[in-house]
């Protein structure tokens, strides 16, 4: 018999403060061993009670993202997907509400009969099984962990224990902790701070976690007086002090990393051969979105959060994509469509993007957005509500339809061009039960999205929406112009939309 396969976890924490970047770093991290070759793997633990992202708002947590199995998760498995090319599932994410509905399920079954069911070790062991279930069925060499909050949280704790227990059950060789604090820099005082970083690392070895490896989240690097001090007072060596500096991109943290000598300390922590990374068109992508070209292309965003950027992060990210490949400086404007009558601030741009969104704040401002696209030839792409309020407005122009909607915003219009799935009528629960995850579209032939995706008859996308466009009124708007150019196989729902006389209308 060959000897059984040794899966290696590290797992990320944080302290002292949310938004350091803790799903950065673990993305960045796990980059730097797939550039080793290994099998790599990710998954985010988030402590809140809810079983998943779908109801949140975006500003409490930025962007929900939808996974290809229907998932609505925290925007970091994004990053995770982004930085590892790979497809995650439901079962990448754990949250506090997956984990006692599923050991709640377990005691109404009777399988716990007899025990007095509690944290530890029924909470805690739930923890640890999803844990090595997704490695194992990932087949990763190496699965990186992320754990939500900081340290200290209250609603941490079970998770901190279920993580201390990991390492105890697979071996020290085998599970590594890493923590991102908060190294800051007064500027009234001039020097890094470490105390804060200290009491992080005291209240984690409070809950018996000793890290392997301290990455300093600061403005500049580390001054090596500083590095000393926190692996004097954190009982860490001093090269696995790391510095997380202010970098121009998060694509470029993987390369910080390595000059910190962080992955071939991890390797040698965990027992693992660490040869030579193999970045190729990583560090290629990187090298052009720091040296783009001369042509500058400006595009506005609409949207109704866009006070917090996290809100639309894919959207993001997908722009800074397509401006490194296509070498140009990407002006990006975010404006809020709230407040927004007509389309005056959109003045001078290049592009304009309607993106998602639920509800009817700031919808009149997206339409008004959409008809100063469409009116002046700028070139258009709505995502999603987008969509939807793109087909409003050429209603209400085009068609003559006056205060034409969707009866999401207006539940008295008198043409609801855009209308609630049937299947979605009668449901008594809102989450998890819209529309959701990946699903085909055909689009059709000699149309303009077609051939952006290059010709081919059936694309799959993700979806995550209620409403649709109501059939009455199709054969209407294409009589008027539009054209759906793309449709779901058995011609029920719309999917795409253009119109061919526009540069880009999409």
């Amino acid at each position: 018999m060959p000897p059984q396969r040794v899966r290696k976890f590290i797992v990320v924490l944080g302290g002292v403060m949310s938004g350091l970047g803790k799903g950065g770093v673990t993305s960045s991290l796990a980059r730097t061993f797939a550039a080793r070759q290994y099998s790599v793997t990710a998954l985010k633990i988030d402590p809140y009670i809810n079983i998943d992202a779908g109801l949140f708002s975006p500003y409490e947590h930025g962007e929900v993202f939808v996974l290809d199995d229907g998932s609505e998760v925290d925007q970091d498995l994004g990053n995770y997907e982004r930085f590892l090319d790979i497809t995650l599932t439901r079962d990448h994410n754990i949250t506090t509400g997956k984990v006692y509905r599923e050991v709640i399920a377990k005691e109404r079954r009777g399988d716990y009969l007899g025990k007095t069911v509690q944290i530890i070790p029924h909470i805690t062991d739930m923890i640890k099984e999803r844990i090595s279930k997704t490695a194992e069925r990932d087949d990763a060499d190496i699965t990186l962990i992320e754990v939500g909050g900081t340290v200290g949280d209250i609603e941490s704790m079970p998770f901190l224990e279920a993580v201390r227990q990991l390492q105890r059950e697979k071996g020290r060789e085998n599970v590594a902790f890493v923590l991102l604090a908060l190294a800051p820099e007064l500027s009234v005082v001039g020097e890094q701070k470490t105390k804060p970083v200290q009491h992080s690392v005291h209240t984690l070895m409070g809950a018996g976690i000793q890290p392997d490896a301290i990455i300093c989240r600061s403005r500049r690097p580390l001054d090596p007086a500083v590095k000393k001090k926190v692996a004097l007072f954190c009982n860490v060596p001093e090269d696995a002090v790391i510095s997380d500096p202010d970098v121009g991109t998060i694509y470029e943290l993987p390369f910080v990393f390595e000059e910190e000598g962080l992955p071939n300390s991890l390797c040698a922590r965990l027992g693992a051969f660490s040869p030579n990374p193999l970045y190729g068109s990583w560090n290629k992508y990187v090298k052009t979105i720091k040296t783009p070209g001369k042509l500058t292309v400006k595009v506005a965003v609409t949207g109704k959060y866009t006070s917090l950027r996290d809100s639309y992060l894919s959207i993001y990210e997908s722009m800074t994509h397509a401006a490194a490949h296509l070498g140009v400086v990407l002006d990006l404007t975010w404006l809020e469509t709230t407040d927004m009558a007509d389309g005056a601030a959109l003045e001078g741009t290049d592009g304009i993007i309607v993106p998602g969104g639920f509800g009817s704040r700031g919808t009149e401002g997206k339409i008004a957005a959409i008809g100063h696209a469409r009116v002046n030839g700028i070139p258009f792409l709505g995502l999603c509500f987008g969509f939807q309020l793109a087909v409003a407005e050429y209603a209400r122009t085009v068609c003559g339809l006056e205060r034409a909607n969707s009866t999401e915003n207006d539940a008295e219009t008198p043409h609801p061009v855009i209308d609630l799935l049937p299947d979605q009528r009668d449901l008594q629960e809102m989450g998890g039960t819209m529309r959701l995850g990946t699903y085909p579209a055909t689009l059709a032939p000699g149309t303009l999205v077609r051939a952006l995706y290059g010709g081919a008859e059936v694309v799959d996308e993700r979806h995550r929406h209620r409403y649709e466009v109501n059939h009455v009124y199709v054969e209407q708007l294409e009589k008027a112009g539009l054209v759906f150019s793309g449709r779901s196989p058995d011609d029920r729902l719309m999917e795409f939309l253009e119109l061919p006389d526009q540069p880009f209308f999409v």
